[in-house]
């Protein structure tokens, strides 16, 4: 976000997402497609690194290649995501967000179970003011005990 990716920054975002596993023990999974060996996009945990109204916080994320939407990757992807935070990693909450016309994403999160307040919504703190993609609605979803 907000665009497509050189190949030296998705070498660098390769790169940051190595260090996030080693230094928080969790992060985002590459996703392939059982049938394929081709990288579509990711799926797993993130602990943003900018300062935001809902931190501190882990977030939920996933970004797939456009070809690959509507098929239900997203959502199979991140109900794995959710059981491994919850279950196995013992995570009391996550969050997801989005700009509020993503509406794929906002049914996956749903689909999770997450909730939406109006209230949380936020500006993206990495985008700058007037940016069209500045906005964001926020989503979350707590363990159930």
């Amino acid at each position: 976000m907000p665009g497509l990716l050189s190949p030296q920054q998705s070498d660098d975002l390769i790169d940051r997402i190595e260090q996030h596993f080693d230094r928080h023990g969790l992060g985002v999974f590459a996703a392939e497609p059982i049938q394929e060996k081709t990288l579509i996009g990711f799926i797993g945990l993130n602990i943003p690194s900018y300062d935001a109204p809902f931190m501190p916080a882990v977030e939920i994320a996933w970004r797939l290649a456009v070809e690959q939407w509507g098929q239900g990757l997203a959502t199979e992807g991140a109900r794995t995501v959710v059981h491994h935070a919850f279950n196995t990693l013992q995570l009391p909450s996550l969050v997801s967000f989005t700009v509020p016309e993503n509406m794929r994403s906002r049914r996956v999160m749903e689909k999770l179970g997450m909730t939406h307040d109006p209230s949380d919504d936020f500006d993206h703190p990495v985008l700058p003011p007037g940016h069209r993609l500045r906005r964001h609605v926020l989503y979350r979803l707590q363990r159930q005990h």
